[in-house]
């Protein structure tokens, strides 16, 4: 597959969004829970904001877009360097199995190095256990485990 990984434009808009709201059905945002339009709306501004640490990548092919991808550099207490955060992941059904997701978080990896950040990490839920056979190939399990507080 002749794929190509590189950084969304403001063309990708429509074809993004299907993968940006199946990823999000994925999780069980859609229907009653779906995320408010204004969250997507500002989501979608942010990579174009060259103050916001929030970016996109997409993985193409022949135009059509198979995955998406969204990272974030922060600042740690524990390293001088920035973290950099795959926040979202996703590929079409039908792109599943032949190395698009790697490709995105290979790609992540370049931009985090590019960026000075030694670090890239991520969280998956703890039943993708497709998406952590990729993972353990990919990079290390930290051991960690996420708590959380909704208000």
């Amino acid at each position: 597959m002749p794929l190509t990984i590189r950084a969304v434009t403001r063309q990708d808009y429509d074809q993004w969004l299907p993968l940006w709201d199946g990823y999000n059905a994925f999780y069980g945002r859609s229907g009653p829970t779906a995320l408010a339009p204004e969250i997507t709306r500002m989501t979608w501004q942010r990579f174009f904001d060259a103050y916001e640490p929030m970016h996109a990548l997409v993985a193409e092919d022949g135009g059509r877009l198979l995955g998406l991808t969204h990272y974030l550099f922060h600042r740690s207490t524990t390293a001088i360097e920035p973290s950099c955060y795959l926040q979202d992941l996703f590929t079409l059904e039908a792109a599943r199995g032949k190395g698009v997701a790697s490709a995105l978080i290979l790609g992540v990896y370049e931009r985090a190095k590019l960026a000075g950040s030694p670090r890239v990490y991520w969280q998956t839920h703890e039943t993708n256990l497709t998406a952590q056979r990729l993972y353990d190939k990919v990079a290390e399990r930290s051991g960690f485990i996420v708590y959380r507080k909704i208000f």
